[in-house]
């Protein structure tokens, strides 16, 4: 049985742990970690920041003995042609023990064949659910981040409990919005709920009154956003504007920072989101370690930025398990691919569980309801 690595928050002080015997890395290497980044992105930009955080934190913890990590960002522009060149690069280098990609979904599909070819562990942002499956046709990546099914799953329980009658959705037409919008209808017909419409909106469109328009006239007892922060705000501020008074639902792709636009803050006042506590923690007690973890790791990241974005979870959980890799067995790619795909880790997003036959392993129980109250995200409950 593949050996299963159990951890905790790096903050918590898991320090002074020593490589296994007979590694690939020598005392005193430095060991990179890539990141195929797309520097003009605001989720990109989260992520970058959350990885250095989190790798200096590692560094400064004393955890890999005389080893360090360094983080090499490379620019994707959103362009998988880009991203095939980074990877390449990164591929090329001894160094670098595995690679974490950012938000572009094409970025890193277009480009599964290299990955697998080159034998690349790769841990992806991104957020549809084919980053990660077919595991068999993609062993060397990994998925941190909500998956469709639980988000959907959390989501309609609430529209139950609720009573709402019917839905209204609006996706975005690209992997994730689809999938999100198909793993959303597989719930509602479970429990009964009527979808009254749907509607897609390209991903980069910054006019979506229409479509909105079209969804509110049917009058649904809720509207079911499945887009990216800017537009998801400006659904609810197109519903509003309608005048639609009914429920409006955000699933995890429309999280951003803690603090909502004030262009956006008295529309979305009200709505409720699928998301990590991670955007609530303030709401949040810190009753377990894990707890107590996420708390400082909150202030560290605020510290730091001045702000919260609740994407970052998903970049230090990355580096995290990359960490707890290259702890053991330094540089060494198959190793390090090996131990990932058996982590436990009770992360700064939620409880991580990945398998051989589960590359995504964002647990349901990571995943809980925020309300908008007063341009802040708040626990629902």
């Amino acid at each position: 049985m593949a050996s299963v690595v159990a951890s905790t928050l790096l903050v918590a002080g898991l320090t002074g742990c020593t490589s296994d015997d007979g590694d690939s890395g020598g005392d005193g290497d430095t060991i990179v970690i890539g990141a195929d980044l797309n520097n003009s992105s605001s989720v990109d930009l989260a992520y970058g920041r959350a990885l250095q955080l989190r790798i200096d934190q590692v560094n400064a913890s004393g955890r890999l003995g005389k080893r360090k990590l360094e983080l090499r960002t490379q620019d994707n522009r959103s362009d998988p042609k880009a991203s095939l060149s980074n990877l390449t690069n990164f591929a090329d280098d001894p160094q670098v023990a595995a690679v974490v990609t950012g938000a572009c979904e094409e970025c890193l599909l277009d480009n599964v064949k290299t990955i697998n070819d080159r034998k690349l562990p790769t841990i992806s942002l991104a957020a549809a659910d084919e980053i990660a499956q077919p595991v068999g046709e993609r062993p060397y990546i990994f998925k941190i981040g909500p998956n469709s099914a639980d988000s959907a799953a959390t989501m309609v329980s609430e529209l139950k409990r609720l009573n709402v009658p019917s839905v209204a959705v609006l996706y975005a037409d690209d992997h994730y919005g689809r999938g999100a919008d198909k793993a959303l209808n597989a719930e509602l017909a479970k429990a009964g709920i009527d979808e009254a419409a749907a509607r897609s909106v390209k991903p980069a469109a910054t006019d979506i009154t229409q479509a909105v328009g079209t969804l509110t006239d049917t009058e649904p007892g809720a509207l079911v956003v499945l887009a990216s922060p800017d537009q998801a705000a400006l659904a609810a501020s197109g519903a509003r504007s309608a005048g639609y008074k009914g429920r409006i639902y955000f699933d995890a792709a429309a999280a951003s920072d803690m603090f909502i636009p004030l262009s956006a803050a008295a529309a979305t006042n009200s709505t409720t989101m699928v998301f990590t506590q991670i955007l609530a923690i303030d709401d949040v007690i810190a009753t377990t370690p894990a707890k107590a973890s996420r708390k400082q790791w909150f202030r560290d990241y605020v510290s730091r930025y001045g702000s919260y974005s609740g994407v970052a979870s998903f970049a230090a959980d990355a580096a995290d398990l990359i960490a707890a890799a290259v702890t053991r067995v330094g540089a060494d790619r198959e190793q390090v691919r090996q131990i990932i795909q058996t982590s436990q880790v009770d992360g700064i997003s939620g409880p991580i569980r990945l398998t051989p036959a589960n590359h995504s392993g964002l647990m349901p129980q990571a995943l809980t309801l925020l309300v908008a109250r007063a341009g802040r995200w708040r626990l629902a409950s």
